[in-house]
């Protein structure tokens, strides 16, 4: 999954972490039962920090985008 964030907006980057996987979803690009990129992986791809990660990641739970499985991973939600 490639990302591409803009360090240079006024918008927060776990939000545009959030609001690109949103559109990811939204297209079909991802689909129900995919797995996203782990914590650390997607921190060391983005060069970021892991805990903006985990808000994102958190985020995207709460809104019932994503399932975050304890040990085995972060999946799109049905």
């Amino acid at each position: 999954m490639v990302l591409r964030l803009d360090h240079h907006s006024g918008e927060p980057i776990y939000r545009q972490i959030v609001e690109a996987i949103k559109y990811k979803v939204a297209s079909g690009e991802l689909g129900e039962g995919e797995q996203l990129p782990s914590i650390r992986g997607l921190a060391e791809q983005l060069a970021i920090n892991p805990r903006t990660v985990v808000k994102a990641y958190e985020e995207l739970e709460h809104a019932g985008v994503v399932l975050m499985r304890h040990g085995q991973g972060v999946f799109v939600s049905d």
